[in-house]
């Protein structure tokens, strides 16, 4: 029986290379998360405080 391949894994590289070009247009039209406003909301899981998704900045 072969192994399923990792969830982690890309399998598709078309699917891939749209995800990379997409992604950088998003930042080039400014459209990213700070990391540190991620971390924010990461850190904040599972606590009773659970903060909301951040936005664009």
């Amino acid at each position: 029986m072969a192994e399923p391949a990792a969830v982690f894994e890309p399998t598709d590289d078309d699917a891939l290379s749209r995800a990379v070009v997409e992604a950088r247009a998003q930042v080039a039209a400014g459209q990213s998360i700070p990391l540190a406003d991620m971390m924010r909301w990461l850190e904040s899981w599972g606590t009773p405080d659970e903060l909301p998704p951040p936005s664009w900045k």
